[in-house]
């Protein structure tokens, strides 16, 4: 038996907050201008946003208010909550694309060199990890409870980590132990909030996934006691630093670059959904209950450097033929990911919630292709 574990976090936590504000601004600017190149990067602490980062475009945000309204729509609307989206202080320091960039990005080459993964199991519905897929249910599960009942006390910031047994063969067993610690009011015991997690977060959640409660769950709510100070108060928040919550919960590679804040140019980005969306149709396809896919790029340079697949050994067909369907089948270029997953009509605000992968409205989640991988 092993036991993995995948940690997620709300849209009240500062780093989530702060991707939050860089992929709003990006859907902001891309409203005005298709074409506009964004790197946008947001710093939070205690009454101060700061937004730095990289824009050529043809249109014009106000980026003050966008700031003001994502905090707000997050729930940060009072200094007693530790932040406040109406009277924080915003700093803005954009500067234009760097010029050697744009050279290589114009003509259809890749925004930055790197690796990107994706990847897909059977492991639920939405050929996720399990544990990711629980965490990030706890997390959304505790932001709902907070927006329709407001009186109970609870506040934005909030963070879920479970563990589940995995068996010999890799498949997912049981939950072992369940974390949550969630922002609260002072007026709010430590018995108060475990009965409130308990009753409406936790359980609505293991009832969706009741085939994995077999035997005694440990549970870890608000373990040291109190959490009353939360958001940028307490910590500061960094666009891109829950790369991990943002995928798949450590139960795959990772290479490196984070996605909030960049247009679809960026490979980062761009080829990360696309290698999700090409796992999770290999694996929709039959071809194999498991599938990592891995690019690589070189700034400039429009096709990979490097395309690998691997699927542990659960392939239906030679994984030598998986490899070369993907090759040849889809246009791995900026452009052809960017038209294929139609990436300049996306709204990217929605992925700095709950992960980037899972949700069944991104189109890089569509397995429309896997009579194409067949």
């Amino acid at each position: 038996m092993r036991i993995y574990t995948s940690e997620s976090v709300s849209e009240g936590h500062p780093d989530k907050l702060a991707d939050q504000i860089s992929d709003a601004l990006l859907d902001a600017f891309l409203e005005q201008d298709k074409s506009s190149r964004v790197a946008i990067e947001t710093l939070l602490t205690r009454g101060v946003a700061v937004v730095a980062g990289e824009v050529t475009t043809h249109g014009y945000v106000d980026v003050a208010k966008v700031v003001r309204s994502t905090i707000n729509a997050a729930g940060y609307t009072d200094t007693d909550l530790g932040f406040d989206g109406n009277t924080c202080g915003v700093l803005v320091a954009i500067q234009g694309q760097s010029g050697d960039i744009a050279m290589g990005v114009d003509v259809g080459g890749a925004g930055d060199q790197g690796m990107m993964f994706g990847y897909a199991t059977r492991e639920t519905p939405e050929l996720m990890p399990l544990p990711i897929s629980i965490a990030h249910a706890l997390t959304r599960q505790a932001s709902e409870v907070r927006r329709r009942h407001p009186a109970l006390g609870l506040r934005p910031d909030v963070k879920s980590q479970v563990s589940v047994e995995y068996d010999e063969q890799g498949k997912p067993k049981r939950i072992n132990t369940i974390v949550v610690s969630t922002q609260h009011s002072p007026t709010l015991s430590h018995t108060g909030i475990e009965e409130i997690v308990r009753t409406r977060i936790v359980n609505p959640v293991l009832e969706a996934y009741k085939e994995y409660v077999d035997g005694p769950i440990i549970y870890h709510i608000n373990p040291t006691g109190q959490f009353i100070i939360g958001g940028p108060q307490a910590d500061t928040g960094v666009t891109g630093r829950k790369i991990i919550v943002d995928t798949y919960g450590g139960l795959a590679p990772h290479g490196g670059g984070a996605f909030s804040g960049k247009d679809p140019t960026k490979v980062d980005r761009s080829a990360a959904y696309m290698a999700r969306y090409v796992a999770k149709n290999i694996v929709a396809a039959g071809l194999a209950d498991r599938a990592e896919v891995q690019f690589a790029y070189a700034i400039g340079v429009a096709q990979p450097v490097a395309v690998n697949v691997e699927t542990f050994g659960t392939e239906k067909i030679d994984p030598e033929e998986i490899q070369n369907r993907v090759k040849t089948r889809y246009d791995l270029s900026p452009a052809g990911i960017i038209k294929h997953l139609g990436l300049l009509d996306t709204t990217y605000l929605p992925t700095a919630k709950n992960g980037h992968f899972g949700n069944p409205a991104f189109p890089w989640e569509s397995t429309k292709d896997a009579d194409v991988l067949k």
